[in-house]
């Protein structure tokens, strides 16, 4: 099973590179706009391949176990894909709230630095 659940950590990272390629970030559309169709095609290849991978699995579990072992392999795919998400959101919202908080600092450095010129123009003249 171990070989399983990092099969299915790989389906998960396959089906996220595939939305990365669908939807790249702004800068890697400027500046690398030949590697995005190419991160694309090898985002398409991947997935083909854990389709063919996922049926032979199908396949091997269902003559092995029976049918109900791929319902229990879906059922644990979904709780560990679901897990793997929720982690990764949660990286990305502290990211989100880091980045605005040093905004959030840096404006208030500069506000205070341009109000303490100003001042200083004022008590200079």
């Amino acid at each position: 099973m171990g070989d399983v659940s990092r099969w299915m950590k790989m389906a998960s990272d396959v089906d996220q590179a595939e939305k990365q390629a669908k939807n790249p970030p702004i800068f890697k559309k400027l500046l690398a706009a030949g590697s995005v169709e190419e991160e694309a095609l090898q985002a398409y290849a991947a997935k083909k391949k854990l389709e063919a991978q996922r049926q032979e699995l199908k396949n091997f579990l269902n003559m092995s176990y029976g049918p109900q072992a791929w319902a229990d392999l879906i059922q644990l795919e979904g709780r560990i894909r679901k897990q793997r998400q929720e982690a990764i959101y949660k990286q990305q919202e502290r990211r989100r709230q880091i980045l605005e908080i040093v905004v959030v600092v840096t404006a208030t450095g500069l506000g205070a630095a341009l109000l303490l010129f100003i001042i200083w123009l004022a008590v200079r003249t």
